[in-house]
């Protein structure tokens, strides 16, 4: 499968649908239903848990088990105050960037649909120069044009509904994908377009492969840590995005250097099973699949942490997608490393041997 193209028109139309839909923490059933569509020809059944991670399954009655993983949520806002003449406080739900929301359009999801608004900033000539405060939590609001609280609320608003960016995905010359939420929802679509080359490639598995979608990765790995119970795995091949490092204001002697471009992402990490990871730089070389190097210290900060010490230990590995501006309404990311990431944890799927132990003393 070496050099050749991965995504077809089919795969971007549905990789722009599920990016546009807004699945924040807690929420992520309406964007979890379109990824099982797209997902249902290529697997043999699915599993749904009580919280709404989803997982598409291939040979269910096998023994040996081996999960690939994205995260589908998005960070987002909750309405947590209201004030009497109708503005709306925030408090985040994930890792949510205050610095970026003034100006920003949002929708505020209710029972009545959604109703827009805007992060409200003072304009320029009111600031003082010499005391110029900057946006943080406790001073940026949502304005919806209501008069006072009770207007607020009779448009379906109170404490508790989430808020979400409305932008959507483009291509920006001709190669780079942007939208919010390209952190983990590219995650999700990797792994549904590998489940879709298996079977376009009529590969049979010796295995059972569980694509999982988890929930609620933002806010602490919630969803992983969840589902990998009741898939009780062998392996997990998790996928998630890490950082550009060459954009400005970034310490590479803190951050390291990984540029989007430049392949995959290959994790060094206590979580990282070595044996494993090693099959899958194996697999790069030998399939000329460009990649990058990355050291973590304590832990990862992804899913691969909820599924490498669960079940009393679960081989895993985490492949990344290098991403420029996380956390913004404008993450980045390169078209061949997105093809890149696919055609790694499809070919490592390949060299996996049905009941490998990945034993350190054999």
């Amino acid at each position: 499968m070496a050099n050749k193209k991965i995504m077809n028109n089919k795969s971007l139309a549905f990789l722009e649908n599920y990016l546009n839909n807004a699945s924040p923490t807690g929420y992520e059933w309406e964007g979890q239903k379109i990824w099982m569509e797209y997902l249902k020809p290529y697997v043999d059944e699915f599993i749904t848990d009580t919280y709404g991670t989803a997982v598409g399954v291939i040979n269910p009655k096998a023994e040996y088990k081996v999960v690939i993983e994205g995260h589908s949520d998005e960070i987002s806002w909750y309405v947590n105050y209201i004030t009497d003449n109708g503005l709306i406080y925030v408090i985040r739900n994930g890792g949510s960037d205050h610095q970026i929301a003034p100006s920003k359009v949002v929708h505020i999801h209710t029972k009545k649909g959604v109703v827009k608004g805007v992060f409200g900033w003072p304009a320029i000539h009111t600031r003082s120069n010499e005391k110029e405060e900057s946006p943080k939590l406790e001073n940026i609001f949502v304005d919806i044009g209501a008069k006072d609280k009770e207007e607020v609320e009779k448009l379906g608003v109170h404490v508790g509904c989430v808020i979400t960016y409305p932008d959507e995905f483009f291509v920006m010359n001709k190669d780079k994908f942007v939208c919010r939420a390209i952190d983990n929802r590219a995650g999700g679509f990797m792994i549904a377009e590998v489940a879709r080359l298996l079977h376009q490639n009529k590969v049979k598995l010796p295995f059972g492969l569980y694509i999982t979608n988890s929930v609620q990765e933002e806010i602490g790995l919630r969803g992983a840590e969840m589902i990998t119970q009741t898939i009780k795995p062998n392996v997990a091949i998790v996928t998630d995005v890490c950082h550009d490092t060459t954009t400005p204001m970034i310490d590479k002697k803190k951050q390291g250097h990984t540029e989007i471009g430049k392949g995959p992402v290959i994790s060094y990490a206590p979580a990282v099973q070595n044996k494993l990871r090693e099959l899958i730089i194996d697999t790069a070389e030998e399939n000329k699949i460009p990649f990058q190097r990355m050291a973590a210290s304590r832990y990862t900060g992804t899913d691969t942490d909820a599924f490498a010490y669960s079940n009393g230990g679960v081989a895993s590995a985490l492949i990344s997608l290098p991403l420029r501006y996380m956390h913004t309404t404008v993450e980045m990311v390169h078209k061949d490393d997105v093809e890149n990431v696919i055609r790694l944890i499809y070919e490592s799927l390949l060299k996996i041997k049905n009941n490998e132990n990945f034993s350190y003393f054999k």
